[in-house]
């Protein structure tokens, strides 16, 4: 039977470096090496400053502390690492393409490849690589491939064990799986070993009754579905939101209707601007790829569809701001509380916030911003990458502030864009007070109470109010 001794984990982003601590917290006697390029994240993952660590998950900085110089190691040194480790896991970036062949749907496989060519280069001892990133259906194949033909003839197992974490509560996601999925090939004597030594090492914690096993391509496959699945009820519910405006009905009670049937349930039927993350948009535009590369053109026109429904609802948030504050914007400032895609992270990819946020710009608003654990930094990257103006431009127009009652003085409007627990207990009579009448507040993300903000004097706009 194979035993794991060493794990490295290559890439500590925000699935590699949280997975990897909770391994290392719950099987003391398994060294769990992180290693990345990037020196500047490595030095933050070290930092004898807990709060300071480049990923923000309630509950991490303590499971860090724990396990950190005890049996958890952060470090640039990738080689030393790969050559040292029985089991290597692969959590590196796999963003939509930006060019070629699939542009804009397909995924950008290049890091993973250079991981395959790293490992197979390093190599001198069989080893078992996990597919930790969210990969398109049968990658492991042409992991196989790079490993087996340009490695110095040792063995290699490819397994597939998708990360299901929700951010924002991926400690507790981590500590408590709903379950732990892991593909190999069943079909072999060392396949079948290498499903085990991962389940082994979940077994630390997990319920063997939670740790399913299947073929690689059936993981693989998987996680984009479980994720086109949740984003899908999300756009369903904000449609019905832009429904519920036009009919006078209310989409929480819609939603809290039809959430009590067991059959449906109440999860993920919260209107909104409409989801972010790093997964959603970048694995349903994947599967669309995967459809239509096998001539399925009603299936993926099906899920692009929660694609043109979160990109509308975006836009119609947008626009609603505009319109709302007399057809135009120009001069005005908006505040924005929240930059991040959802509450107790500060992962900004495909926010709702970085898209509003250019529409008003464009309309040459003066866009306010503040978020309790987005850096001005991030703020102006995001935007900066979207293109639609200057690096120079964007730092004249728009305002990173620290705290919500700078951003809110003297605005025509606020617009809450994530769900922060601190937005709750906010002064809003003294935020009132100190904007400019008539003052608006678009809610995104139904989270205050729209009668007491009457009370106060707003003018409330909120999706699906």
């Amino acid at each position: 039977m194979t035993k794991i001794k060493n794990i490295c984990c290559i890439g500590a982003g925000y699935v590699g470096g949280p997975t990897m601590a909770v391994i290392a917290q719950k099987a003391p006697g398994i060294k769990v090496t992180v290693v990345d390029i990037n020196e500047k994240r490595i030095a933050a993952w070290n930092d004898a400053d807990l709060s300071k660590l480049p990923v923000y998950e309630p509950g991490l900085d303590a499971v860090v502390g724990e396990a950190r110089g005890r049996n958890l190691f952060f470090s640039t040194q990738v080689d030393e690492a790969i050559a040292e480790a029985d089991m290597i896991f692969i959590s590196v970036n796999t963003p939509t393409k930006t060019y070629g062949v699939g542009k804009g749907m397909a995924a950008d496989l290049k890091w993973i490849e250079l991981c395959a060519r790293q490992i197979a280069r390093v190599s001198t001892n069989d080893k078992i690589v996990v597919e930790k990133s969210t990969l398109p259906v049968r990658t492991a194949e042409a992991l196989k491939s790079i490993l087996e033909n340009t490695g110095n003839g040792v063995k290699f197992q490819i397994l597939s064990n998708p990360e299901f974490l929700a951010e924002g509560t991926a400690v507790e996601d981590l500590h408590a799986p709903d379950r732990v999925l892991i593909g190999g090939d069943p079909d072999t004597e060392e396949g079948k070993a290498a499903i085990q030594a991962l389940v082994d090492v979940y077994a630390h914690w997990v319920p063997k009754a939670n740790i399913l096993t299947t073929n690689v391509w059936s993981s693989e496959l998987s996680k984009l579905t479980a994720n086109a699945f949740l984003a899908q009820r999300v756009s369903s519910i904000n449609a019905l939101s832009e429904l519920c405006e036009k009919t006078g009905a209310d989409v929480n009670e819609v939603a809290k209707a039809i959430g009590q049937d067991s059959r449906i349930g109440p999860k993920f039927l919260k209107a909104s601007v409409g989801f972010g993350g790093s997964c959603f948009q970048k694995d349903i535009l994947n599967l669309v790829y995967i459809a239509q590369s096998f001539g399925l053109k009603e299936v993926a026109d099906y899920w692009e569809q929660v694609i043109i429904m979160n990109d509308h609802q975006k836009r119609r948030f947008a626009e609603n701001i505009v319109r709302t504050l007399y057809n135009t914007v120009s001069g005005k400032k908006i505040a924005m509380l929240g930059w991040a895609f959802k509450k107790d992270t500060n992962d900004t990819r495909e926010s709702a916030a970085i898209y509003v946020a250019d529409y008003l710009l464009n309309e040459r608003a003066e866009v306010v911003i503040y978020d309790p654990k987005v850096s001005e930094e991030q703020i102006l990257a995001d935007l900066d990458y979207l293109g639609t103006r200057s690096e120079e431009e964007n730092r004249q127009l728009i305002s990173v502030v620290n705290t919500a009652y700078v951003a809110t003085e003297e605005a025509h409007a606020v617009a809450i864009m994530t769900e922060w627990d601190e937005f709750i207990s906010l002064d809003w009579d003294r935020i009132y007070e100190a904007m400019l009448k008539p003052a608006f507040l678009f809610d995104g993300r139904r989270l205050l109470d729209k009668e007491q903000l009457k009370s106060k004097g707003f003018e409330f706009y909120a999706i699906g109010s």
